[in-house]
């Protein structure tokens, strides 16, 4: 059987952004994979990043984001990049902001295409430009009791 890209199923979503946001309380892996299911989707890619306990070299206790007013509208701006460029079925990005302890989900985001390539390329480019270009600040807190600043993202 030849392999056409005819069917609606394989073209992007009418409204593929099904999910952006900025919350101060916990992030939900179940909610994010909820928001991209599509059953004309082949492929789901999901990114999750979380608090580590280290960072060049140092041991981090802990860490707080803030963010500028703009960031969730700078969230959506980059989805609809994404949904640009990909045949995105169903796209959600969520990041926290506050304080949170290491192994704490800071950021979830996940991308649904016809094909599993399209969806892996869709959600790196996601999150990498989430964390380039949206206002997005880390304070790190170390055991020694040194602080840093690390921002977009």
């Amino acid at each position: 059987m030849a392999v056409t890209n005819d069917h609606p199923g394989e073209q992007a979503a009418q409204d593929p952004i099904k999910l952006i946001a900025i919350r101060e309380t916990a992030l939900s892996l179940d909610e994010v994979f909820r928001a991209v299911g599509d059953d004309a989707a082949g492929g789901t890619a999901l990114f999750v990043g979380t608090v580590r306990n280290h960072d060049g070299g140092a041991d981090v206790d802990a860490l707080g984001y803030s963010c500028h007013p703009s960031a969730e509208a700078e969230m959506r701006r980059i989805a609809e990049k994404v949904v640009a460029e990909y045949p995105v079925r169903a796209l959600a990005a969520v990041h926290r902001v506050g304080d949170l302890g290491v192994g704490d989900l800071a950021v979830v985001v996940a991308v649904s295409c016809p094909h599993r390539g399209e969806a892996f390329e869709a959600c790196r480019k996601l999150i990498d430009d989430l964390k380039h270009e949206v206002p997005i600040w880390k304070h790190q807190r170390f055991s020694d009791g040194a602080e840093e600043w690390v921002g977009a993202c």
